[in-house]
């Protein structure tokens, strides 16, 4: 059979985003200060959605021709494949609509996490919703092409490592780009775990399972091998929710990628309380040039409404800093528009924002993802259900003490404060634009590396060198339960 894979950009979507429902760009709000953040976010050619590459590599094992289509509808398909984002859907049911009118006696198949949570949306569209992982497709594909019924339940997937590796071949892999990660390109995307363990009751990577499952180390980078030679990429970017969660993988998989025959960056989304200051060396040793961050908001009693677990102050200004020592960027993302807020909330997120300093900062615009516990919660609180709308930008909810327009001000006004200051230049400028570090840029972070990461002299002939706060280096001897019972670290914290 010949299989098409329908996609879109249009509307800035990035379809890997935000568990599966994806995100848009900033529209770049605030005159010429905020176009020229927009035209940062604009340079980017984000990968094709993982779980697309994962289905070409299936349909191609089992026989099929696979074609990748953008915004054309070809002929002569047999099934069509959508993995529709919540602001595209529109044009994603359109789509399915030329399909079946051009095409009699095809098959729709929808995948992905509109299809999950919000089956509803496809009413009167003669399709089938893949309810599950589409990779199961390996297992189930004769089931669901046979089915009558209009939702298929096809599971997850138990053991990851019995997938082919991601097929990129149809996918222009040549043009993938990363810029706020990397400044090596062609860009892969790599995953080694799926799911989080954590509750925040308005992530969508929680509403399939609250679990998480992993990789075997080897088989992760035996794909990144063969991604540097199929491919030709010189960057990876985990797609895991939460990296870190199991020490003994991360340390693993670093001595194999250390081992790699070209040298890689690589950049990984995680906690700040999973990365210990051992294990971001360890990583940077090998490749690591990036990572990603939920700091959110300031607001303690924000986080625990919404069920996010805090993260102390001083750790994450620290691990800003000890990331920016050791030449990893951090991009770290802010959350306003929450009903209650207030400007005076919104602006103390700013200011928390500009304290902590991250090389990246992204403020976010609350949205609720249908069907998180936090959809539920303020439904009566919605003010616009066109999902068009829910690209992470754009204020969407009724607010308690402000207007849609002032918090959409007001969320300009945080983007242009933030990267429009000297203390942001001076500190993340090496790191955002490496090749200033030629012209001596930087070289006060990078003697701080140098202070940070020195071994430790002996007792008997110095001291030991002074900790970064709550986060150090381990020194030789120490063993990791030593280093968390001097710093009040739970012993149970992983990475």
């Amino acid at each position: 059979m010949h299989i098409v894979l329908w996609d879109t950009r249009q509307l800035d979507a990035a379809k890997d985003f935000a568990g599966g429902f994806g995100v848009g760009q900033y529209q770049g709000r605030g005159g010429i200060a905020g176009r020229i953040i927009r035209w940062g976010y604009k340079r980017d050619r984000r990968p094709t959605a993982l779980n697309f590459a994962y289905m070409s590599a299936i349909f191609k094992k089992l026989g099929h021709t696979v074609e990748y289509s953008e915004d054309r509808v070809p002929r002569g398909g047999d099934i069509y494949v959508f993995n529709p984002s919540l602001i595209t859907l529109h044009l994603e049911r359109c789509a399915m609509r030329r399909a079946l009118n051009e095409n009699p006696g095809c098959k729709i198949w929808v995948t992905g996490l509109v299809a999950y949570a919000i089956p509803e949306a496809f009413d009167g569209l003669h399709v089938t919703l893949i309810k599950g992982e589409p990779e199961q497709l390996l297992w189930k594909f004769d089931d669901v092409h046979s089915a009558q019924e209009r939702i298929v339940d096809v599971g997850r997937v138990d053991d990851l490592d019995k997938l082919p590796f991601p097929d990129w071949s149809s996918f222009e892999p040549h043009r993938f780009r990363i810029g706020y990660d990397f400044w090596k390109f062609p860009t892969g995307l790599v995953q080694q775990s799926r799911g989080c363990t954590f509750k925040c009751n308005y992530c969508p990577y929680i509403i399939v399972e609250n679990t998480t499952r992993f990789r075997e180390p080897e088989s992760v980078v035996e794909e990144i091998r063969l991604g540097i030679r199929n491919y030709g990429f010189q960057s990876f970017k985990f797609r895991d929710p939460l990296f870190g969660l199991d020490r003994k993988r991360v340390i693993k998989m670093a001595e194999l990628i250390g081992k790699l025959p070209h040298k890689i960056q690589f950049s990984i989304e995680s906690r700040i309380d999973l990365l210990r200051p051992e294990t971001l060396k360890m990583l940077h040793d090998v490749g690591l040039v990036s990572i990603t961050v939920g700091i959110e908001t300031p607001s303690e009693d924000t986080l625990k409404q919404y069920k996010r677990a805090p993260v102390r102050d001083d750790r994450q200004r620290e691990f800003v800093a000890l990331c920016r020592a050791m030449g990893i960027r951090t991009v770290a993302g802010f959350m306003i528009g929450f009903p209650e807020d207030t400007e005076r909330s919104i602006l103390d997120v700013l200011k928390y924002a500009k304290q902590v300093n991250p090389t990246w900062a992204n403020f976010n615009v609350v949205t609720p993802y249908p069907g998180t516990e936090f959809f539920n919660i303020v439904k009566d609180q919605i003010a616009n259900f066109d999902f068009t709308q829910y690209n992470v930008y754009t204020p969407v909810l009724k607010y308690q003490h402000l207007t849609s327009k002032q918090v959409q001000d007001l969320h300009a006004r945080c983007f242009i404060k933030y990267y429009f200051r000297g203390r942001w230049l001076k500190t993340n400028a090496h790191l955002a634009w490496p090749w200033l570090r030629a012209f001596g840029v930087g070289r006060t972070w990078m003697a701080q590396k140098e202070a940070l990461l020195k071994p430790a002299e002996s007792p008997a002939h110095g001291a030991v060198p002074k900790p970064l706060g709550g986060l150090r280096i381990l020194q030789p001897g120490e063993t990791q339960a030593a280093a968390c019972h001097t710093h009040g670290h739970d012993k149970n914290d992983a990475a």
